[in-house]
């Protein structure tokens, strides 16, 4: 048998057994674990607020390190121009890894209060 000739009943059958399928009931899902009552909205909502705010603080971190540390290279570097170039890139990473840091936890706090319902008032 060929592939066009199986196709051509299999497919009828297919979407004829279809509406029976979602019309199949499936029953009430239980609590795995008695006595728990699983994650709240508030409670979601402040797990994303401390992740963010971690997120933040350590965004904060990271860049005064890189840039005083890169600050450091750079004005020791004397006359050598491969020292002044890996300070500056220091320095610009610092501040660019710690940006992304920062916005992603911007946007975890917007998602926080999305899914509180408080970020449109």
């Amino acid at each position: 048998m060929t592939f066009r000739k199986i196709s051509k009943v299999a497919i009828p059958i297919a979407l004829a057994t279809i509406p029976f399928l979602v019309l199949a009931a499936l029953p009430q899902p239980t609590n795995p674990l008695p006595g728990s009552t699983g994650l709240t909205l508030a409670e979601a909502e402040d797990l994303i607020n401390r992740i963010a705010r971690f997120m933040i603080v350590v965004s904060v971190v990271v860049a005064v390190i890189f840039i005083i540390w890169g600050a450091v290279v750079w004005i020791t570097a004397g006359g050598s121009e491969d020292r002044l170039k890996k300070g500056r890139g220091i320095v610009w990473n610092g501040v660019l890894g710690a940006l992304i840091i920062f916005l992603i936890g911007v946007i975890l706090q917007t998602i926080s209060n999305l899914v509180a319902r408080t970020f449109f008032g």
